[in-house]
């Protein structure tokens, strides 16, 4: 019996390397070995006003530079740039530890949320701007 779970022991953890190398999918071995680490780095979309905004598609992705001055509700708040106001929706982990107050300049990344009668940006990052 107990030659049996010593085999099965060892033809486990044999077989456990040969697992957990390949996970499935093409993998061409003459192709150059890229290492990928994140996403696009870079601007991925120029930056916006809240007067750019009014005339944009619904889901349209946005970057705008302004102040936050106030919370309105749960995860709202009014952002303003110097052509106008406009509320924000932002999570709470979209901060990341950052603190904000009106004083802060601030860049918001998003997404624009076009109701028939409002449009208000779903920001996806919040970044202070020195």
């Amino acid at each position: 019996m107990m030659k049996k779970i010593a085999l099965a022991s060892l033809i486990a953890l044999s077989t456990l390397p040969a697992l957990a190398q390949s996970s499935g999918g093409f993998s061409d071995p003459n192709a150059p070995q890229v290492q990928q680490k994140g996403g696009f780095s870079g601007d991925s979309t120029a930056l916006s006003s809240i007067k750019d905004v009014k005339t944009m598609k619904d889901d349209q992705w946005v970057m705008l530079e302004g102040h936050i001055d106030k919370r309105t509700g749960d995860e709202k708040y009014i952002f303003r740039d110097a052509t106008g106001t406009l509320t924000a929706e932002i999570d709470d982990k979209r901060w990341n530890g950052q603190n904000v107050t009106p004083k802060d300049k601030v860049r918001l990344e998003g997404k624009i949320d076009k109701d028939w009668n409002s449009e208000e940006i779903d920001v996806k990052r919040v970044n202070i701007i020195n």
